[in-house]
């Protein structure tokens, strides 16, 4: 298996599961970015995501480990590691260990998903993930869509960064999907760490002619390279979330997410029968995108057109911002210099 070109360690917000699969005393086995961890919910139902490994002498938090109240508890001898990852407890000791801790990942519960903060020098969060309803300000809540629509697809040999290209890739459509779509793209904005993609929807006809439908389109919004939010309107009233996460230095796990809206005044049981035929018909559409990602080649620098170099160069340049190992600066580096213009 190759390895990408491309750093497997980005700065940024990822998904590593969905809020419902932790439930309060669950412990949670995960591997991404390389490393063993284990998120689990306190009694009080704070979430915690850290490092698989006790401190102690190594034992897999996430085999036998066990909550009790607002810590874990190891189960090979007992010690308890509380929500910062520092020992609090060693049952046959008096006091705990206070030199040694655990590391701990912020982690933030949104859109029914649970996302954690990563970046190899353990430096704070400098943006936020992407909301799928409150950051497009249009006063829409999950209340006036049918219940999210999943898509998981672990392990598969892909790149965050393949993922976010799509977002301005106009011309796979016709293609990859076999629809008339061609976006018109109205903006472009990667001037921060959260950046901005808006086209309108024209349909091509049998002539090769351009038929303008301007109630038709979507607004995109990108936090870093591991979450993109949608908002879709005109054909099918729908918000997505896709979420990249790297595994280890080849492989990622992928989750699509799909809000249908209501179609209020119809029959309420044909009305969510015909959105979950909708929704996997936009999940379909992204498992053939998937079938493309997972046996690309990053190709550097790429073989352009003129009218896809806009585009594609502005992702590109924008990406680079968040990959730790000299391609392009550090995410917090080059965010804290724009800070000082």
């Amino acid at each position: 298996m190759a390895k990408p070109p491309l750093s497997m360690k980005p700065t940024g917000w990822f998904q590593i599961a969905w809020s419902d699969e932790i439930g309060v005393g669950a412990v949670h086995k995960m591997k991404y970015f390389g490393q063993e961890m284990v998120a689990w919910r306190a009694e009080s139902g704070q979430l915690t995501v850290m490092n698989a490994y006790c401190e102690h002498l190594g034992a897999h938090l996430g085999y036998g480990g066990k909550v009790v109240g607002e810590v874990l508890q190891c189960p090979f001898h007992g010690w308890q590691w509380n929500q910062q990852g520092r020992n609090v407890c060693i049952p046959y000791q008096d006091r705990p260990n206070r030199g040694r801790r655990i590391r701990t990942y912020p982690v933030v519960e949104r859109n029914e998903s649970v996302y954690i903060w990563h970046d190899v020098e353990a430096r704070a969060p400098f943006f936020e993930v992407p909301d799928v309803f409150a950051d497009f300000a249009d006063g829409a809540s999950a209340a006036d869509y049918y219940p999210q629509q999943r898509l998981y697809e672990p392990g598969l040999e892909l790149h965050p960064q393949y993922v976010l290209e799509n977002g301005v890739d106009f011309a796979h459509f016709k293609y990859v999907h076999n629809t008339p779509i061609v976006p018109v793209f109205t903006r472009h904005d990667f001037d921060e760490p959260v950046s901005y993609v808006d086209f309108t929807i024209t349909f091509e006809g049998d002539d090769a002619q351009s038929i303008e439908d301007v109630n038709s389109g979507v607004e995109a919004i990108n936090g870093g390279l591991g979450v993109a939010v949608t908002k879709s309107w005109g054909m099918v009233d729908n918000r997505t979330i896709s979420a990249i996460t790297p595994v280890d230095e080849s492989t990622s796990d992928v989750r699509f997410m799909v809000y249908i809206g209501r179609r209020h005044g119809k029959d309420p049981v044909r009305a969510e029968s015909r959105a979950k035929e909708v929704g996997r018909e936009v999940i379909r559409q992204f498992e053939q995108d998937i079938e493309i990602w997972r046996h690309q080649r990053y190709s550097d620098p790429p073989g352009l057109t003129t009218d896809e170099y806009k585009g594609f160069t502005a992702i590109r340049k924008w990406a680079k911002q968040f990959y730790p190992d000299g391609i392009g600066g550090s995410a917090a580096e080059v965010y804290a210099a724009s800070q000082k213009g």
